[in-house]
């Protein structure tokens, strides 16, 4: 495995593409096309850009790495599925603060598939989270079956993204960040446009410049820009340290919020925020130390 040395220039770039992710809201909310479909075509208008940047590093990956790395997509696609559907149906803060849980995931799995030990600390930041995600859900200013459904799709979300940053981070010692996402994309495509043709009745083009924009948005700006960056980080920073990065992510989306939707949070649900962070914040500082 490749020495991480975690210099700070990462970590503001990496600061940089979590900032970019953040965004990703502001261009659901806004697309005229359903949430799958949204996603869908993100992923294929960034298809040939990432071609581009990744042109010169693609005859490194074996056959069986790039299905690893098309796998990876798919658990990748399901989380943007379910992300964008969470989108729709709650708080960008709340969808972006649920789906960004991978802790714990990616602890356990790392603990079964890489024999990694759980720090002491697991069980204690885990409890933390856990409540603050019950203080969260329960602090809603106008609660709603919606908002719950909404929140539960956001929590499944976690899941298979912290599936694909295992994949993705064990990918980055070998592959350029450009390389890995553009088959990641490839396995997005696939599994999106099946989830489109299932839950939204198929594939909507987007024939139209008011359809067109908010897709370019999140594709220059999530897709090609902030995923991109963030893998290249990866290969510079420790997965633990990334994670922590990633903690700001639901911050910066609740201003994004704030500005471009009037979203206001009420104390109750800043409280669930501030105990969720704590909680995984508390995992990562223990995994890190011990490692």
């Amino acid at each position: 495995m490749s020495e991480r040395k975690n210099e700070t220039k990462y970590v503001f770039l990496a600061l940089l593409a979590v900032s970019m992710l953040a965004s990703s809201g502001i261009f659901v909310r806004y697309s005229l096309l359903p949430p799958v479909n949204t996603g869908f075509w993100r992923c294929v208008f960034a298809l040939p850009f990432l071609f581009f940047l990744a042109r010169k590093d693609l005859h490194t990956l074996k056959k069986k790495d790039i299905l690893i790395i098309f796998i990876a997509g798919i658990f990748f696609a399901l989380d943007l599925l379910l992300y964008n559907l969470a989108m729709v149906r709650t708080s960008m803060a709340n969808t972006n603060l649920l789906s960004n849980l991978t802790a714990f995931v990616i602890v356990p799995a790392s603990y079964f598939i890489f024999k990694e030990k759980i720090p002491k600390g697991f069980f204690l930041g885990a409890v933390i989270a856990v409540i603050g995600v019950i203080v969260l859900v329960l602090g809603k200013t106008t609660p709603s079956e919606t908002n719950y459904i909404g929140d539960l799709m956001a929590f499944g979300a976690s899941f298979f993204y912290g599936i694909y940053i295992l994949i993705s981070y064990r990918s980055r010692d070998r592959f350029s960040s450009s390389a890995i996402l553009f088959v990641v994309s490839i396995g997005m495509i696939f599994t999106l446009g099946v989830g489109a043709c299932l839950i939204e009745g198929g594939i909507e083009v987007p024939n139209s410049m008011q359809k067109l924009l908010p897709i370019l948005g999140l594709t220059l700006t999530v897709q090609i820009g902030g995923h991109n960056l963030l893998s290249h980080c990866q290969g510079h920073l420790r997965v633990n340290l990334s994670s922590v990065i990633q903690l700001c992510q639901p911050a910066i989306a609740a201003i994004y919020s704030f500005f471009f939707f009037s979203e206001a949070l009420s104390l109750m649900e800043i409280s669930g925020i501030v105990l969720v962070v704590c909680g995984v914040y508390l995992v990562k500082r223990k995994y890190s130390s011990e490692e």
